[in-house]
């Protein structure tokens, strides 16, 4: 027998021993003391499962990070094809696994050149289920990736701002001919209109002035 368990039978025993009151208030005693036992692990181990890796907690942290890393190239990119619209606009997902659109579609039809918005190297250049995707690497935990984009650029390819990177090809997830980018910045992803170039604000100037 351990001496925990001899522990445990003494006071078993001593509380056999006590009158019928005594023994109902050291009864009662213990219950309280293994509530608040039982209370103190439960905080531990919410406290515990909020901080795991993958938790909704370290999610939204991922993205604040990323968020302000992107906020340094705010508005500074041009678009990839020309003219642009968005039809298709980023959803957030609630969590890293969560469904969402972790991009924007772009209005583009099938032969449109697509360009590269700033200095990159060719990370990634292939078929990825059914259609073909071009990923980009700006440096600073920064990637862009165009789909569907028929290119014949290889990894390891260096490109410059406004460099012909591909045409828009078939496939995809679009009911309609589009262009889906998407930005992801430490791995986590980010609206890409983060990044490009948006119509300045209109300025009114004073009636009358010159």
């Amino acid at each position: 027998m351990s001496k925990g368990e001899q522990r445990r039978d003494a006071v078993v025993e001593r509380l056999r021993r006590l009158p019928g009151r005594g023994r109902r208030w050291m009864g009662a005693l213990v219950f309280v003391v293994v509530a608040l036992l039982l209370g103190s692990l439960g905080r531990a181990a919410a406290a515990s499962d909020a901080g795991a890796p993958g938790a909704s907690a370290s999610y939204a942290g991922d993205l604040v990070h990323a968020g302000r890393s992107a906020a340094r190239a705010a508005g500074s990119w041009p678009w990839p094809v020309e003219p642009h619209a968005v039809s298709g606009p980023y959803a957030a997902p609630a969590t890293r696994y969560a469904a969402g659109h972790r991009g924007i579609d772009l209005e583009a039809s099938s032969g449109v050149v697509v360009s590269a918005p700033a200095d990159a190297v060719v990370r990634f250049s292939g078929v990825v289920v059914d259609r073909p995707v071009l990923t980009l690497d700006h440096g600073g935990g920064v990637l862009s990736s165009y789909e569907p984009v028929a290119s014949e650029l290889v990894p390891g390819t260096s490109v410059a701002r406004g460099a012909i990177i591909g045409t828009v090809a078939a496939g995809g997830h679009c009911a309609e001919a589009c262009l889906h980018v998407g930005v992801r910045v430490d791995g986590e992803y980010v609206s890409p209109l983060l990044f490009f170039a948006r119509v300045p604000p209109a300025v009114l100037l004073p009636l009358g002035g010159p």
